[in-house]
């Protein structure tokens, strides 16, 4: 049963790119855009409504830093619906596990009680990397979520930290790698109900909607517009994907960028005014007769 569903995902992910046009607008916008960003960038974007899609460098390899943990995500839901964990169970938390960087589980007390909901939400809102790598363990490891990657026919898409014979790649790309239209197909089809099963799909994308770090993409997107998300940052690469529940129709982006002439972490950083420049872009490429825009001193009260 679970080849025969992993077949199928497959087959979706081949078939539906048959179905998808190139909005050659779109596409000249964009490609104008990036062109003059000082390192590498790439971008794809499919409006799910209409199938049209535009895509630069949509296949190139990128580092996902804190986006790894959508995959590690799926892997968890995996071990769920499989048995091997359950959604709410307990788990003790030890400062062993204590490691540096974004989240908030560093700060717990040792021996403190916790569950895995609570892992899933810190390591998904606050991209908690304690609770992360926590999750990655549980999920079984980054060989078995890679091993479902490729099972679902995600060919570029991989977990590198932590896991045997990724050696090579993580020197490459940290944590781990993807393309923009991998990474944004993967947001598709949980929000088609199509990762691991239709529960967990929209478990995964009701979590996906509770984001702290609304400083880049999400700025450019009306609060009262919902949105599933999750942001990856280091010095030198700096990536966003993004689902916009939009009133004419969802669609998905993914904004990566690579080799950042620009590594400061203001908030004027050349990599995150990029993000927000296509955001603003699709936003209003999509729903032309919004009159919404970001105030003024909106920049002021992000993260």
């Amino acid at each position: 049963m679970a080849i025969f569903i992993m077949g199928s995902l497959r087959a979706q992910i081949q078939t539906r790119g048959t179905r998808l046009k190139t909005d050659k607008h779109l596409q000249s916008a964009l490609t104008a855009l990036l062109r003059g960003f000082h390192g590498t960038a790439g971008v794809y974007v499919e409006n799910l409504k209409t199938g049209s899609v535009a895509a630069v460098n949509a296949d190139t390899i990128f580092p996902t830093a804190s986006i790894i943990k959508v995959p590690i995500l799926i892997g968890i839901f995996n071990k769920i619906k499989t048995g091997d964990l359950s959604y709410n169970q307990t788990l003790i938390y030890d400062t062993s596990r204590t490691r540096g960087g974004s989240g908030l589980m560093q700060f717990f007390k040792d021996s403190s009680k916790t569950s895995l909901d609570v892992l899933i939400s810190l390591m998904i809102s606050y991209s908690d990397n304690v609770a992360a790598l926590w999750c990655q363990q549980l999920a079984g490891g980054g060989v078995q979520i890679n091993q479902l990657l490729e099972n679902m026919g995600f060919k570029d898409t991989r977990v590198n930290s932590r896991t045997p014979g990724r050696e090579k790649a993580y020197s490459n790309y940290g944590w781990g790698q993807t393309t923009p239209r991998e990474m944004a197909t993967i947001l598709k089809l949980i929000r088609e109900q199509k990762a691991v099963d239709a529960a967990s799909s929209d478990c995964m994308y009701r979590q996906m909607s509770h984001i702290f770090y609304d400083g880049y993409a999400l700025s450019q997107i009306p609060p009262y517009i919902q949105t599933a998300s999750k942001q990856g940052m280091v010095n030198d690469s700096r990536s966003e994907l993004v689902m916009v529940n939009a009133p004419h129709g969802d669609y998905v982006f993914y904004i990566a960028t690579k080799n950042n002439k620009d590594q400061r972490w203001e908030k004027d950083a050349e990599p995150w005014e990029l993000a927000r420049q296509v955001s603003a872009l699709l936003w209003h490429y999509f729903e032309p007769k919004d009159k919404w825009r970001p105030a003024k001193t909106a920049l002021k009260l992000v993260p």
